[in-house]
């Protein structure tokens, strides 16, 4: 059972965005999750982790790109010991995907139990694409991880497919699109309702409102790096239905409070939310 949930910023990135018509540094954050359970700690997403900053193994183009801040502090080790805890207590992780910023750190926690979805990992393990050569890193996963794989199998989650993962309180949700398998992770709240960490399903905030709204650089990069643009598109359009449905404001029972990886606004609304 969910004790407490911590949020994490396991790597912060400054790119530069097309913003009406001027190029503007852009503030992004790695979002992860500790989630503090009766049997360990579990991570949701790990970040960059200390092999990847010592060896910069993102590759020169992306750090050209991404601008990232390179920061040893910001991984998920450094944060797991700086809450009082080792990096064998993290018994178990969970992928939204496994895009090399959000892959990164998993070297660093080599006993852990590696939740992904199965489409996900064959994508990862097959790089069957230029791009998907460029976005995984088997690097990453050199170190031979105890991958558990999931698959759909007829259970759901507030009218998504979902996979338990822990009990029933830390679920995989399919939401296509960005990559062939990837998903959000809903994880029950100590206190009541539910976080949906939706991963790059989408970007900025705005997106998750009605009308949506997003700056036109991480419009364009989230077309460029999709791989099916017809799921990203329905299934942004779902997350964005259930914040309308279940969101803070919603006046709902079952509250769920969405969130995506890289949003820097919702990540400071969060970070020092300690469930």
């Amino acid at each position: 059972m969910t004790s407490a949930i911590r949020h994490l910023n396991c790597a912060t990135m400054s790119p530069r965005l097309s913003m009406g018509g001027r190029f503007t540094p852009a503030r992004l954050v790695a979002h992860c999750l500790l989630v503090e359970g009766d049997q360990g700690l579990t991570l949701v997403d790990t970040g960059f982790g200390t092999a990847d900053l010592a060896e910069k193994r993102m590759g020169k183009a992306f750090i050209r790109v991404a601008g990232p801040s390179l920061d040893p502090a910001e991984t998920a080790v450094s944060q797991v010991r700086s809450a009082g805890y080792d990096a064998g207590d993290v018994t178990d992780i969970v992928l939204t995907h496994l895009d090399l910023d959000h892959a990164g750190g998993l070297g660093d926690f080599p006993e852990a139990r590696v939740h992904v979805f199965d489409d996900e990992l064959a994508a990862a393990t097959a790089r069957s694409t230029l791009a998907e050569k460029n976005r995984y890193i088997p690097a990453q996963w050199a170190h031979g991880p105890r991958w558990i794989e999931h698959a759909v199998a007829g259970e759901s989650w507030l009218g998504f497919e979902a996979v338990k993962v822990l009990s029933d309180d830390v679920l995989l949700v399919p939401l296509r699109g960005h990559t062939r398998g990837h998903c959000g992770v809903a994880v029950r709240r100590p206190s009541g309702g539910w976080f949906l960490h939706a991963g790059d399903s989408y970007f900025a905030h705005g997106e998750k409102e009605t009308p949506p709204t997003c700056p036109r650089g991480l419009s364009v990069f989230q077309s460029v790096v999709q791989m099916d643009k017809a799921a990203r598109h329905a299934n942004a359009a779902r997350v964005r239905a259930l914040h309308a449905e279940h969101g803070p404001d919603s006046g709902t029972d079952e509250v769920v409070t969405v969130f995506s990886a890289h949003d820097a606004v919702e990540f400071d609304a969060l970070a020092d939310v300690t469930d």
